[in-house]
């Protein structure tokens, strides 16, 4: 016989876990192309809530919370040089999406009323890319992957959360997984450490994302100059020997340096 589900799980929401600080954070969220707020979640973690609803396509059109959030995190890990995980819930299900670099993500899932979606190994290389314990988390990671009559999703959640406690995690008072974003956001303004972040265009993704440092300055001028002397002779000689490919490869390298070099310059003027 299944057990009374909490009603907060009937609630859709999502939160981001960063395994980094505030301040290396930041800078990656341009990528994003989201307003989010932004706060320390303890010893080398960060929390991101949504500003609004990004699961809703102008405010009617439903697209899975899951999936919108493990594009965030995939989007947050790639760009940058820690994990991500993504805690997400909706009426009927909850579960986690953890997305590290350039590799597959892996994710978990829970009914509403708590049965186990997902599979053991998800458990274990979550715990490997974290750095968990490979004995005492793990058990604890393997006791959420087991039927239990009175853990609900939410409950689950919680138990998660129980376990990063070990390796730093400290949420805020209040963003709790299980209630509304538009709870979560609520909290959220009025940390006295959060950071609201907006998106201001491709110019602030470029400017202030992770690859700043390669479209201006000194790096963005040797990179956009090498692109150039590069481009140039290959160009060059792929026209006098007829190879269209040489030569679409060496035009596409010039044109990448001469903008590159271009970029720079106008924004270091502005």
């Amino acid at each position: 016989m299944s057990h009374p589900v909490s009603p907060s799980v009937y609630a859709t929401g999502a939160l981001l876990l960063c395994r980094a600080p505030v301040a290396d954070v930041r800078p990656a969220l341009p990528l994003l192309r989201e307003r989010a707020l932004l706060a320390p979640a303890g010893d080398g973690w960060s929390v991101l809530v949504p500003e609004g609803k990004p699961w809703l396509a102008e405010g009617s059109v439903y697209e899975p919370v899951d999936r919108v959030v493990a594009g965030w995190a995939s989007a947050l890990a790639i760009g940058t040089n820690w994990p991500v995980l993504a805690l997400w819930w909706d009426p009927d299900r909850a579960g986690y999406t953890l997305a590290s670099g350039f590799r597959r993500t892996v994710g978990y899932e829970w009914l509403a009323d708590g049965t186990p979606l997902g599979e053991d190994e998800a458990m274990r290389t979550f715990a490997v890319r974290l750095g968990l314990d490979p004995v005492h988390d793990m058990e604890s990671l393997e006791g959420l992957a087991r039927p239990d009559s009175d853990a609900d999703a939410r409950a689950r959640l919680l138990g998660l959360i129980a376990v990063l406690h070990r390796v730093g995690l400290e949420l805020p008072v209040g963003l709790t997984p299980g209630e509304s974003a538009d709870r979560l956001r609520e909290v959220a303004r009025v940390g006295p450490q959060t950071v609201a972040v907006e998106w201001a265009g491709w110019r602030d993704a470029l400017d202030h994302g992770p690859l700043a440092e390669w479209v201006r300055g000194p790096r963005a001028r040797v990179l956009g100059a090498a692109q150039v002397v590069a481009g140039v002779p290959m160009l060059v000689w792929g026209w006098r020997r007829g190879s269209a490919g040489w030569a679409v490869a060496g035009g596409l390298m010039l044109a990448q340096g001469v903008v590159g070099l271009a970029y720079d310059r106008v924004r270091t003027r502005t």
